[in-house]
């Protein structure tokens, strides 16, 4: 990871309240083994609602759930600071540093990619596209009860934040973190700040961030100038479509992980189901995720890295696995008011990515014109604005721990 740009930032002017954590410091579970499928019933979802509307604001009293369980479907009917701010708020004397060249960015079919190891990642990186990484973001934590992780972490001091992108995750990271010194400094204990780096291939964060978060435009996959045993967590979130070579990430992780130390994958595998036979076989979207996995393959991407993820982990030398599954609806349909709540986060996340998500994986893996891929499209936006259709994804997360003994 030679000549990493970095974006460096000084502390913002205020301490961060703990009222603004933007997710609950909680202690996450090991995933239980799967109990027997239930039944789930459908009731309509509610008819006027944009695919891009903000969803039912709130997390949910609890979105666990067994990858097993049937989710419900509602009834069918028709009706209808104490100075931190926002980043488009944020005034501090934060200053950014970064090399012009890394500024740059490819435009394609009128949408915005990254320059630096240019072609190394399919998909844009403009403002519709971050917005829309953020909402991914806000689901899976609603998803997971405002966890961020499932690695059961001690209070780690160095965390890297792999595939940043707006780097949200390293901010919100660094944010609980700030809560809970300030809760366990009420007792008498003191524990020096964590230092949270987020990488990527996009230059897209905010430029002013927490004092301890830094991002760096590097890859993933080149060589890592972490030291042995330097880190306390490494997060790998939605880089399925991205890493070609997961045995040498996984390496490196190891390598630069101190004994005792967790690495976690967390991914969405896109894959469409239904419990009720209203999703039938030529499902639109399962088309579509059929193609942009085949022209991802164009470039060695392997398709639904979540399912091989786990023996990854085990090969790579981690122990203590921590694993979790869960289903998240597409669309409003499920009865219960959480899932709900994230099967709105889902929608609009397919209807906002799709053209970004087929674009590039279509034309340039397989040959396709951009007006043949908006073609396509259309058939997609019908089936995912279809409310009669129930169908779900699911969301997959493995955590894995470096011995204690280890010394590399």
């Amino acid at each position: 990871m030679a000549d990493q740009p970095v974006i460096s930032s000084t502390p913002p002017r205020s301490p961060v309240p703990a009222a603004e954590a933007a997710s609950p410091t909680t202690t996450p579970a090991t995933a239980a083994q799967s109990p027997p499928a239930v039944a789930l019933t459908a009731t309509s979802p509610s008819s006027g609602q944009s695919p891009g509307a903000a969803p039912v604001e709130g997390p949910p009293d609890t979105a666990s759930q067994s990858p097993n369980a049937v989710v419900e479907a509602q009834d069918e009917t028709d009706d209808g600071s104490d100075g931190y701010q926002s980043a488009s708020e944020r005034e501090s004397n934060a200053s950014t540093t970064l090399a012009s060249t890394i500024r740059d960015f490819n435009f394609e079919n009128k949408r915005r990619y990254h320059k630096f190891k240019e072609g190394r990642y399919a998909f844009p990186n403009d403002d519709a596209e971050q917005e829309r990484e953020d909402m991914k973001h806000s689901m899976v934590v609603t998803l997971c009860g405002g966890a961020l992780h499932s690695a059961p972490l001690e209070n780690p001091q160095k965390i890297l934040d792999v595939g940043t992108g707006t780097g949200i995750w390293a901010i919100d990271s660094e944010l609980i973190h700030l809560t809970y010194l300030k809760l366990n400094r009420k007792v008498g204990d003191e524990y020096p700040e964590a230092e949270v780096t987020g990488i990527d291939l996009s230059p897209i964060q905010p430029p002013y961030v927490p004092a301890n978060v830094a991002f760096i435009v590097d890859d993933a996959e080149a060589e890592w100038l972490y030291p042995e045993n330097s880190l306390d967590y490494v997060h790998v979130r939605n880089m399925g479509a991205a890493i070609k070579d997961w045995e040498k990430l996984l390496a490196q992780a190891f390598r630069a992980l101190k004994p005792g130390g967790w690495i976690e994958l967390q991914e969405m595998k896109w894959n469409f189901n239904c419990d009720d036979d209203t999703m039938s076989p030529d499902y639109a979207l399962t088309k579509m995720m059929k193609l942009v996995w085949e022209g991802l393959g164009k470039f060695g991407i392997e398709a639904d890295v979540a399912d091989v993820n786990p023996k990854r982990i085990d090969d790579a030398g981690f122990i203590n696995q921590v694993q979790d599954v869960q289903k998240v609806p597409v669309g409003e349909w499920p009865k219960r008011e959480d899932l709900k709540t994230i099967g709105a986060y889902c929608k609009a996340v397919l209807y906002d990515g799709i053209h970004g998500v087929t674009m590039g994986p279509l034309t340039r893996g397989l040959g396709w014109s951009a007006p043949e891929v908006e073609i396509f499209l259309i058939d997609v936006r019908k089936d995912l604005l279809n409310t009669g259709i129930h169908s779900y994804v699911f969301y997959h997360s493995v955590a894995g721990q470096k011995p204690r003994e280890s010394a590399a």
